[in-house]
C-alpha cells in the first residue's frame, strides 16, 4: 500500500473585527445573573428602570452591548417625553400631533428591542451616536 506525502494545510488568518461595530452579541453565553447579553439589552427597552440597573448592575454594566442599548433606551425614553411637551403647546394641532408621534416612537421604540433581541448593534441616527459613545467609556 503506497502512503501520501503529508501536505501541509494552509490556515487562512483571523479576521480583525470592525472597532466600530464590536461583535454580535448572540453568540456570547449568559452572564453570571442567567441574563445572556441578548436578554438584557432587550430587557433594558421596557422601561428606563432597567435600563439604569443595567448601567448600575455588576456584569451588565460591564458589557459594551448592554450598555449601549441601555443608553440608547434612556436617550429615546428623554426624545420621547421632551417630543410630547413641545406637541403639547402647539395650539390646535396638538390633538393630532400627539398621536402620530406617539405612534412613530412606538414603532421606533419595538423596532429596537427587536433588534436588541436579535443581537443587533442598530444605531438610532442621532440618539445612537451618544449612545456609542457613552457604552465605550
Amino acid at each position: 500500500m503506497e502512503e501520501k506525502p503529508y501536505e501541509p494545510v494552509s490556515v487562512p488568518p483571523p479576521q480583525t473585527p470592525n472597532p466600530a461595530y464590536p461583535t454580535p452579541a448572540y453568540a456570547a453565553p449568559p452572564a453570571a445573573g442567567g441574563l445572556s447579553q441578548n436578554t438584557a439589552a432587550a430587557l433594558a427597552y421596557i422601561t428606563i428602570i432597567p435600563a439604569i440597573l443595567f448601567l448600575i448592575l455588576e456584569p451588565y454594566n460591564k458589557m459594551a452591548f448592554v450598555r449601549f442599548h441601555a443608553w440608547q433606551c434612556i436617550s429615546l425614553a428623554v426624545v420621547w417625553f421632551a417630543g410630547n411637551i413641545v406637541f403639547a403647546f402647539i395650539p390646535i394641532l396638538h390633538f393630532f400631533l400627539i398621536p402620530l408621534f406617539g405612534l412613530a416612537m412606538f414603532v421606533v421604540w419595538l423596532l429596537t428591542l427587536l433588534k436588541a433581541s436579535k443581537g443587533e448593534w442598530y444605531k438610532l441616527p442621532v440618539i445612537g451616536d451618544f449612545a456609542m459613545g457613552q457604552s465605550q467609556s
